[in-house]
């Protein structure tokens, strides 16, 4: 079998950019994605509404039309599943990348159901697969979850919420309205600044007049059965606990650039080497796209400022094709 030109992995937003790219460039191409379409999406709150408008999560200049100022994850799954359809792209579902062998020329990929060959990679995996732990004792029992979908689930309920982001708020305050009774605990001194503007008042005011609990400058140090135990400026509590939400943010998956051979910066931050001009890394032929271009900066890369992405990547491909 020819290899393809590029085996791109990842079936996000910033991954059917490169399929639609790697199309117009007549490359071969195919998208391996672990999950469904857009999968990461998918796995986001059942309500939550972008902080961008929906021009700005646009493919292609195909228009996202929303009936609201900033649109919904439903209307986002549809948006983007319609350009699979529509486009035909050659995408491979639920097929997880399991190792990767460089070859002379090229790579070798396989996957939880095929081996693949290709002259090039482009990794557009994102960062929501892999949450950032608490390390504490406790956090492996059934009640703790790193994931956030429906406030239903814990209606009259103590629930926890660890953490003070977009994620961590947007839940707290669904929970708070569904009849759930909330806890905030947040490492800092406030709720984040980043924050939806227009969502950060409200959370204040639940804190303010007592309908959120919030402990600030705090950490949970154990998870029991029935509890939580936590460290503050009170010193150590303990504090009646139904479920633990530990939405601390989440990260690359750093172990399977490293096997690619991708260098990473040697602090914290971790950030990939790349062209800045092609996404092309450290390593030939491996090209990144998307957010995990920003290590754990996690706050650098979006959809609406990475779609240029795609046709830097197979702009470069094409060119490299054409001059063999």
């Amino acid at each position: 079998m020819k290899p393809y030109d590029v085996i791109i992995i990842g079936g996000g937003p910033i991954g059917i950019a490169c399929g639609i790219e790697a199309q117009k460039k007549g490359l071969s191409y195919a998208i391996i994605e672990k999950g469904c379409i857009v999968n990461s999406l998918y796995n986001y709150p059942e309500g939550m509404s972008f902080f961008s408008t929906s021009e700005k999560l646009e493919i292609d200049g195909i228009p996202f039309i929303s009936k609201n100022a900033k649109p919904f994850k439903s209307e986002a799954l549809e948006y983007y599943r319609r350009i699979v359809t529509s486009r035909d792209l050659n995408m491979h579902l639920f097929e997880e990348v399991t190792k990767v062998t460089r070859l002379n020329p090229g790579f070798e990929v396989e996957t939880s159901k095929e081996v693949y060959k290709a002259d090039n990679l482009a990794v557009a995996i994102g960062f929501y697969d892999l949450p950032n732990m608490l390390g504490v004792p406790g956090e492996d029992l059934p009640k703790v979850s790193h994931y956030y979908n429906n406030p239903h689930f814990y209606a009259r309920q103590e629930v926890a919420v660890v953490g003070a982001s977009n994620s961590a708020v947007d839940a707290a305050l669904e929970i708070y309205r569904k009849g759930g009774n909330v806890t905030m605990i947040v490492r800092g001194a406030d709720i984040g600044e980043r924050v939806k503007y227009w969502v950060r008042p409200d959370m204040m005011n639940r804190i303010k007049e007592g309908s959120i609990a919030a402990h600030f400058n705090t950490e949970i140090t154990e998870i029991k059965e029935g509890s939580i135990v936590v460290q503050g400026p009170e010193g150590e509590q303990e504090l009646p606990n139904d479920y633990v939400l530990a939405l601390t943010g989440y990260q690359p998956n750093f172990s399977f650039l490293e096997k690619l051979g991708v260098e990473l910066s040697n602090d914290t931050l971790r950030q990939p080497q790349y062209n800045e001009d092609t996404m092309e890394s450290n390593q030939a032929g491996v090209y990144l796209a998307g957010v995990v271009c920003g290590g754990m900066k996690t706050n650098v890369w979006f959809i609406e400022n990475s779609r240029v992405h795609a046709p830097m990547i197979m702009g470069n491909i094409a060119a490299k094709k054409l001059s063999v």
